[in-house]
């Protein structure tokens, strides 16, 4: 079948992605940045490294076609979360305008990497609006979940939609809870990562009621993630494959309900590169295409 952007648990084929070491560059620059970018705690920047080494090899073991996006002074170590930045159709990338102030420069930066692998520009997010990649998701090739958060407004929603209405996708909006308030890392994709058609993990005691009903009636069966594992990234899991799951390490009971599911899980360590930024696997990847 035709390789597809508008899918989220797909065969990975093709994905973008920001090592650590082009991230975060120095430890002059994680002194500089931890605190203002909120992040838990000071990641280590050689341990960072060793588990990003870990984590890229995965995505290659698993058979994507690997593109890195080159390290830049003008951006912050957020720039390791790179799904942010823009958002994949089959009909070209759409630049994000983000919510993050600090984070602004990193669409165009990541303008030059489409333009360098011959992906057309199909839009970009003006302001006022603002969007961001991690509160948009695939629910199939038609619908598009977007979240309304802190990072994502109703006016980037809006222009979402009209770049996206020619092609006759419908945008279904997810109103996401105040929860921690505009300074933390809360997006869509923090509460709800598919990872089957027919299946995805999500966090319910903070989804919109709206949202989980629209899931449940399209047939979409919920592995629920415990309290406990919601803040050490049991919730974010990337689909390398249907029913195939990459997850931070250190959440057994999701792991245990995805495999109870059928699915294989494969795991990484991500104190460094996830936890302490609030950034899971589907944070620290721009998927391209994916083989249905």
């Amino acid at each position: 079948m035709k390789p597809t952007a508008h899918n989220e648990c797909g065969k990975l084929q093709s994905v973008l992605i920001k090592p650590v070491r082009n991230a975060f560059l120095r430890d002059a620059r994680i002194d500089a940045e931890w605190e203002m970018l909120n992040y838990l705690g000071r990641p280590d920047l050689e341990k960072a490294v060793e588990e990003y080494a870990v984590f890229e090899q995965l995505l290659r073991d698993a058979g994507a076609e690997v593109h890195i996006l080159p390290p830049g002074e003008n951006l912050t170590m957020d720039s390791l979360y790179c799904r942010d930045a823009a958002i994949v159709t089959d009909h070209g990338a759409i630049l994000c305008n983000m919510g993050k102030a600090a984070r602004k420069k990193e669409p165009a930066a990541e303008r030059l990497a489409f333009d360098r692998l011959g992906i057309p520009i199909l839009g970009e997010i003006q302001a006022p609006g603002t969007l961001e990649g991690g509160d948009v998701a695939w629910l199939d090739s038609g619908t598009l979940a977007v979240g309304y958060s802190y990072r994502t407004n109703p006016a980037g929603i809006a222009q979402l939609e009209g770049l996206l209405r020619p092609f006759g996708i419908e945008i279904l909006r997810a109103d996401l809870p105040h929860y921690k308030g505009p300074g933390d890392v809360f997006h869509l994709m923090s509460i709800f990562s598919p990872v089957a058609d027919d299946l995805a993990v999500a966090y319910s005691p903070l989804m919109p009621v709206a949202f989980r009903n629209e899931l449940i009636r399209r047939g979409m069966r919920l592995v629920e993630v415990p309290d406990e594992e919601f803040d050490s990234m049991g919730c974010n899991v990337l689909a390398l494959a249907p029913r195939t799951c990459l997850m931070v390490a250190g959440n057994p009971k999701t792991r245990a309900a995805l495999e109870a599911e059928g699915c294989r899980v494969v795991t990484y360590l991500g104190e460094e590169i996830s936890v302490k930024g609030g950034g899971g696997p589907t944070c620290l990847t721009r998927p391209i295409a994916r083989i249905l």
